[in-house]
């Protein structure tokens, strides 16, 4: 009789694994008799990351072990990679979704300074599936060559698939073979899912970041995101290090089991909730409920995260500028950027252009009578729904 797959151990058996692999990290000065005692150590944020990398570029002088790629997020912060056996973890997300030997992979994330693409290309080669390297964009080249090679399974953002199968239909192509989608990287929102269900493609989402990899993934149940057996999440109070209890949604803390790079009780920045009980797919682990925002009012759009300190950026920028909200929201679905800022200026190609170069996103900036904005402390604003 073989040994059951990590995410189908019992929890006894997953709780003294992770205890023995975390122990092995910290080592005997620090050993932790039990999982719950890592609530007594300290919160690491990316706050912390930036500074450690700058003292000592560039990882912070964490002993890396099999890294061998670098990438780069806004902030800056310095992300490692291996080349290793399903390095990022993302293997249990693919085998919850049916990706393996005889698919063929389209992977439309980025390659460029992140890792998403890196990520999702040494899963689905550790499976057995072959990976087209399609990167983002050119959607009638990602239409063809989905024709051409016959792509089984589309791996980017989840609304980026629907581009690429309207522009499909406008060229007469057929996507036939295309039956599963991997998805990350921005909301999966239940229409648009049901639509891609309707054209014959199942489509399954996971949460992951570039500093610690995959955190949690859904399976058929479609009863929140199960916790990958390769990390420890804590749900704790925003801003500290208290753990909640299950159903409040609180910031999610990342315990990573990677002795190439261990991050331990890393702050992710994002709000979620623990959901009590087990899926009933017969994965054992903890489950999630989902993004549910972020703890510093950050968002995550199309893979590059906005936060409060671009937008003050882009005020200081400029004299004639006196405040600045950003809205985001999903039309069609495709998410928008809007840049809204109190200003006097009736040319704002120069706004524009810090805006691009701040924040890295195609964005609409929208002129403002000075003390319009609401005075609600609020400079990012995520409109776009939360369900599903």
């Amino acid at each position: 009789m073989t040994d059951p797959l990590p995410e189908f151990q019992s929890p006894e058996a997953r709780a003294a694994d992770q205890l023995a692999r975390l122990n092995a990290i910290l080592g005997p000065d620090q050993a932790l008799s039990s999982l719950d005692d890592l609530a007594r150590l300290p919160v690491l944020r990316k706050s912390d990351l930036v500074r450690l990398q700058s003292e000592n570029p560039p990882l912070g002088g964490v002993k890396t072990g099999a890294v061998t790629r670098l990438f780069q997020s806004p902030g800056p912060i310095y992300e490692p990679g291996g080349s290793g056996h399903d390095w990022w973890r993302f293997g249990a997300f693919l085998r919850a979704t049916g990706i393996g030997a005889g698919d063929i992979v389209q992977n439309t994330f980025a390659y460029h300074f992140t890792p998403a693409g890196a990520m999702f290309e040494n899963a689905a080669i550790s499976a057995g599936a072959q990976v087209f390297a399609a990167g983002p964009g050119q959607s009638a080249e990602q239409a063809r060559v989905a024709a051409h090679i016959g792509t089984t399974t589309y791996a980017g953002t989840p609304d980026f698939l629907a581009v690429i199968l309207e522009k499909a239909d406008e060229l007469g192509l057929d996507l036939s073979r295309l039956t599963k989608a991997a998805v990350s990287a921005g909301p999966l929102f239940p229409q648009m899912r049901a639509d891609y269900a309707a054209r014959g493609v199942t489509t399954r989402q996971c949460y992951a970041t570039a500093d610690v990899g995959m955190i949690a993934y859904e399976s058929d149940a479609l009863e929140g995101l199960i916790v990958d057996d390769g990390c420890i999440v804590e749900i704790v109070t925003p801003g500290t290090g208290d753990r909640l209890p299950d159903g409040e949604i609180g910031e999610v803390l990342v315990t990573v089991l990677n002795p190439d790079y261990p991050l331990i009780r890393f702050a992710t920045g994002d709000l979620s909730a623990v959901m009590p009980g087990t899926s009933p797919c017969g994965r054992t682990n903890m489950r999630i409920v989902g993004w549910r925002g972020r703890a510093d009012q950050s968002t995550k759009v199309r893979g590059m995260f906005i936060r409060p300190e671009q937008v003050a950026a882009i005020v200081a920028a400029h004299d004639a500028v006196g405040k600045a909200r950003v809205e985001v929201s999903n039309e069609g679905g495709a998410d928008r950027i809007v840049v809204r800022v109190e200003t006097t200026a009736e040319d704002l190609s120069a706004i524009a252009a810090t805006v691009r170069e701040v924040i890295k996103l195609r964005a609409e900036v929208v002129a403002e009578v000075p003390g319009s904005l609401p005075n609600d402390g609020i400079v990012v604003e995520d409109k776009r729904s939360l369900d599903g």
